[in-house]
């Protein structure tokens, strides 16, 4: 395969270079120069293209194997690549939980030989139900980068320590989603005015907050590695900043929905904004983006839970939790906060840091090197039309309305795609 990447700016640490051609061939950059005219089987053009290190997102459900009526990996490959995506961390609670050797092979396997890598995490506890711990070690032979309950909290203190102290004895990392499910239980949305205002039980910031406050205690305890994953309030900001400021190994992600969206956004009960973690007041918005900006909130997913119609067509305490992400992220982005988050921060958040995260090799962009590269063009206007969505399931409230900035392709070694 051989594609040319026409009057493109290379994404770097400092910013975005000048407008220079890309020659990809055999899967490697063969030459990086201004007019390059070496033929190619694929030219790709554009007014406003950019190109970056392939994005990874930390944390999605695939549903394979259990649920492939929602998502199945054919189908979340699409979609990831469709939203710049060259590698997808996958949650371990599927049916069976990934929670043994066997489960990790059966991603790695079902990985290969093709353009979005399949990363697996592995479960911290059997099925996923916070009891027992599971053999970490045997699922870190066979390829597991982390390991994880997925959205499922655990409440259980001490197994959350064993957990961590279990991983210092390779230097693994534990992810875990801070939220005490025993405040604010019947909860739909965050506790606010705006809840009040509908007549909803609400979801209060010191569910995540304490779960926060107290993982980091269990973190210093034990001096091992920590990711929080998809945190939501000002105050769980405020913690983790503390916490990187004492040294300690932790990371933390946002969703892209809680940087772009509060929670007036359900003020009309509409149930694709029913997410989890719920979002937020105005001020826990604020205090997200000034963390991404810098630099205590390491990553932004895409949150990507997809759930079938059936389970969030209902009255809104009814709906299903989650939101179908991949597709959109970097729209979001650029739609809404083009002029706060700077390019080359985007790419960092989506890509870079994930891999430092989970212990991946950093991709450059250089002469030589293997081809790991999202193509976006962010002056492009488009709307994603139900027709076009790549995920199997349609929970995705940005369905149908206008978006700025495209992913135009994505490459891996010796596979691409590109979005019309």
């Amino acid at each position: 395969m051989r594609m040319l990447l026409k009057n493109c700016r290379i994404i770097g640490p400092k910013g975005a270079g000048k407008p220079t051609d890309i020659l990809i061939a055999n899967g490697r950059i063969e030459e990086i120069a201004a007019n390059i005219s070496a033929p190619a089987k694929e030219t790709l053009t554009g007014e406003d293209l950019y190109v970056s290190a392939g994005w990874v997102d930390l944390g999605v459900q695939a549903c394979d194997p259990g649920n492939e009526h929602r998502e199945d990996f054919q189908t979340v490959r699409a979609a990831a690549a469709a939203g710049g995506y060259t590698g997808i961390a996958l949650w371990p609670d599927t049916d069976p939980c990934v929670d043994s050797k066997s489960g990790i092979s059966y991603i790695q396997e079902e990985s290969d030989r093709h353009l979005v890598d399949l990363l697996p995490l592995g479960a911290l506890s059997r099925g996923c139900k916070g009891k027992d711990i599971t053999e970490m070690i045997d699922m870190r032979a066979s390829g597991a980068l982390a390991f994880t309950d997925a959205l499922h909290p655990v409440s259980d203190s001490g197994l959350l320590l064993r957990a961590l102290q279990y991983v210092r004895a390779f230097d693994g990392l534990i992810i875990h989603f801070p939220h005490d499910q025993t405040i604010g239980a019947h909860g739909q949305m965050h506790e606010g005015m705006v809840s009040t205002s509908l007549g909803l039980p609400g979801i209060p910031a010191i569910s995540e907050e304490l779960m926060v406050a107290r993982d980091i205690q269990l973190l210093e305890y034990t001096g091992s590695k920590l990711h929080l994953s998809n945190i939501s309030t000002a105050g769980s900001v405020n913690r983790i900043r503390a916490a990187k400021a004492a040294g300690l190994r932790i990371t933390c992600s946002v969703p892209v929905w809680n940087l772009v969206f509060d929670d007036t956004a359900l003020s009309d009960f509409n149930s694709l904004f029913k997410m989890m973690p719920p979002l937020r007041e105005s001020e826990d918005r604020e205090a997200l983006i000034q963390g991404v900006l810098d630099g205590t909130i390491d990553h932004i997913s895409a949150n990507h839970v997809p759930l079938e119609e059936e389970h969030k067509s209902l009255e809104f305490p009814y709906a299903s939790f989650g939101v179908n992400g991949l597709e959109t992220t970097f729209s979001l982005l650029q739609t809404y906060l083009s002029e706060r988050i700077p390019i080359e921060l985007v790419a960092t958040v989506l890509g870079d840091n994930v891999r430092r995260i989970l212990g991946l090799d950093p991709v450059e962009i250089a002469v030589g090197q293997v081809a790991n590269l999202t193509v976006l063009e962010r002056s492009a206007n488009w709307v994603l039309s139900p027709d076009k969505v790549k995920s199997r399931s349609r929970n995705n409230p940005l369905i149908g309305e206008p978006l700025r900035g495209k992913v135009r392709a994505v490459l891996r070694n010796d596979w691409y795609i590109i979005n019309e």
